[in-house]
């Protein structure tokens, strides 16, 4: 089982600032098979708040292993306040996924 996600959410003047640090070994296919493991890495990775979608990405095998992923969006915009609850899933290559949850300060 993957380690939790670390997640820093910050509202500032109307923008709010996600830092988040994924804990996921990232094999590429070429590691992998220098290695001599099955590869996989993070494919996809969402980011919702009050179940409107802030952040959306699909990635591929070059990601670095325990990858961070920095963004920012206009909170104004969405209705978005402090202590809302910013839900970040990410979703493997073998279909493993991981939801983690942070408030926004």
């Amino acid at each position: 089982m993957a380690k939790k996600t670390r997640i820093k959410a910050k509202l500032k003047k109307g923008v709010v600032t996600v830092k988040a640090l994924a804990n996921h070994e990232n094999l590429s296919y070429q590691e992998a098979e220098r290695v001599k493991k099955e590869a996989n890495f993070i494919t996809y990775v969402v980011a919702k708040v009050n179940d409107k979608i802030v952040y959306e990405v699909s990635t591929s095998q070059f990601l670095s292993k325990n990858p961070y992923m920095k963004f920012s969006f206009n909170a104004d915009a969405l209705g978005i306040k402090v202590g809302d609850e910013l839900v970040f899933t990410w979703v493997d290559l073998k279909g493993n996924t991981r939801k983690d949850s942070k408030k926004i300060k």
